[in-house]
């Protein structure tokens, strides 16, 4: 994995590990990241990550309106 260093104006109070965790939900958001490489870049496990990635306001799965609109068809054709 790669280092990189970032430096922050004096009046932004974030430790090293909220600003991974912040730089860890938006790559997932992103879809730039894995949710396991995410947890790995955070520093904590996956479950971890899965429990809190919403407080940053990313979803924790990904289900588009276009999704809800298959799901729905495939339940309206296989009714019985």
């Amino acid at each position: 994995m790669k280092s990189i260093t970032i430096n922050l104006p004096d009046n932004v109070d974030l430790t090293e590990k909220e600003a991974a965790m912040i730089l860890a939900a938006k790559l997932y958001d992103m879809e730039i990241l894995t949710m396991g490489r995410a947890a790995e870049l955070a520093g904590i496990t996956k479950r971890e990550f899965m429990e809190t990635v919403g407080n940053y306001g990313v979803p924790t799965f990904k289900y588009t309106l276009e999704d809800l609109k298959h799901d729905m068809d495939v339940v309206r054709n296989h009714r019985i």
